[in-house]
């Protein structure tokens, strides 16, 4: 279970909402801004490093060769993790994750996996036998606001610039799985079909003000939150909304134009960034075509 160690004054709330009643928001920026964005990556595939704002998440990709789901004998699979550290919020708690890590994993989740992101039969080593399982660990660094956004996008750059290991078969009956050893024979990145971005809004006053990307002492005094995950084609992946007061249709069709406009900027950055990680390190080989962007 999860305790508040950090409470925010009564003169601090109000200050906070007497600013966002004036379209006013305590870092000067405007109600439909996102703080900065910046995005890193590792020397190592599939590692990755965010930053919006104060809020900053590590992503890191593995794989390994599982036995298929029943109803499933020829896709792959795709899982996400996240690790709440106490150093990043006194309010997490080590060991077992609370309810804050179970709801960002959930949401991420729903976003990649259900939109069908990443193409799973493209996973498939020996159908019915062994396939890929993709596995997608996120790390709290430091909460300063808006988990979701930034671990959607943690997760999306390492996924991005992941590569698994080439199979073949092989052996005296032919049928034996070899998996090549990465120095020998050039990995191969995972094809991904499009990019689900999440974006956040928080309501105030009953749903009469909207922002997006709040911040930690933001979200402390809010009245509800929604999360939209779109794509750069406006193709809406899900919508989660949490608890908190109700939001009228009109205001979630507002929600999505916005987090259309939002989407595909943030998906420029994120390819464009992605690319010079990979250039980077040499990931693709000079002159060679770079397979990793699908959408």
């Amino acid at each position: 279970m999860e305790q508040m160690v950090w409470q925010m004054s009564v003169n601090e709330r109000k200050f906070i909402e007497t600013a966002l009643a004036s379209d006013l928001r305590v870092d000067g920026l405007r109600p439909f801004d996102y703080r900065r964005l910046t995005i890193k990556f590792g020397r190592e595939d599939g590692s990755s490093e965010v930053q919006l704002g104060e809020t900053h998440v590590m992503g890191y990709v593995t794989s390994e060769l599982v036995q298929p789901y029943r109803d499933r004998p020829n896709e792959g699979t795709l899982a996400i993790f996240t690790e709440f550290s106490p150093m990043a919020d006194p309010s997490f708690e080590a060991g077992r994750p609370g309810e804050s890590a179970i709801e960002l994993g959930r949401v991420i989740d729903r976003g990649l996996r259900e939109s069908r992101a990443v193409d799973m039969e493209s996973l498939s080593v020996v159908a019915g036998k062994l396939v890929w399982s993709i596995r997608v660990d996120l790390h709290i660094i430091d909460n300063g606001g808006n988990l979701v956004d930034a671990a959607n996008v943690a997760a999306l750059a390492a996924l991005l610039t992941f590569r698994r290991p080439e199979c073949t078969l092989g052996g005296d009956n032919g049928q034996d799985i070899i998996v090549h050893d990465p120095k020998v024979v050039e990995p191969l990145p995972l094809i991904i079909h499009h990019l689900p971005i999440a974006v956040t809004f928080a309501f105030y006053n009953e749903g009469d003000i909207m922002v997006i990307d709040p911040t930690h002492k933001e979200e402390s005094v809010t009245g509800g939150k929604m999360t939209v995950t779109i794509n750069s084609n406006g193709d809406v992946c899900a919508i989660q909304k949490a608890g908190g007061e109700g939001v009228v249709p009109s205001v979630v069709m507002q929600c999505l134009r916005i987090a259309s406009v939002k989407a595909a900027d943030i998906t420029s950055k994120l390819k464009n960034a992605a690319y010079a990680g990979i250039m980077r390190w040499g990931h693709c080989k000079k002159g060679a075509s770079c397979n990793y962007f699908h959408s």
